[in-house]
């Protein structure tokens, strides 16, 4: 297997370590999209968020909190990002893990939804959120 991460946490590939614990390998991301942009890694090998264990996820989750108010106290932000890209065409990196994104005025970063509220009748909510509850 070829995955960047399993090779970073082999210690084949240096990177810039933030955390670590028995889970989880906290790095700068190399593109530094904004000044601080972390990821979150599971150290165990799972594709992407359809298929890492549930358990596992929540203990990659947690450490969210910590790692964004670090960040938040080195840096100042204006906000943060938490993104998790799953497939392609935004997934390049076939190893679970969380992105944060600091934000700073003018950084050039768009991450914008779309509104569809006004578009979107009552019906459609109540059939997507029992196709949802569904596949429970």
């Amino acid at each position: 297997m070829d995955c960047v991460f399993c090779r970073i946490l082999n210690g084949e590939i240096p990177s810039y370590k933030v955390f670590e614990n028995d889970d989880v390998l906290a790095i700068l991301d190399i593109s530094q999209a904004t000044r601080g942009h972390t990821l979150i890694i599971a150290k165990k090998h799972y594709k992407n968020l359809y298929d890492i264990d549930a358990a596992l996820a929540g203990n990659v989750f947690s450490v969210v909190p910590k790692i964004a108010n670090a960040i938040k106290k080195a840096f100042n932000p204006i906000g943060m990002n938490v993104v998790v890209n799953t497939e392609k065409p935004l997934q390049t990196v076939f190893h679970f893990h969380i992105h944060l994104i600091p934000r700073y005025p003018n950084d050039g970063v768009d991450i914008d939804f779309i509104n569809n509220a006004g578009n979107t009748p009552r019906e459609a909510y109540v059939e997507a959120a029992a196709r949802i509850r569904d596949n429970l």
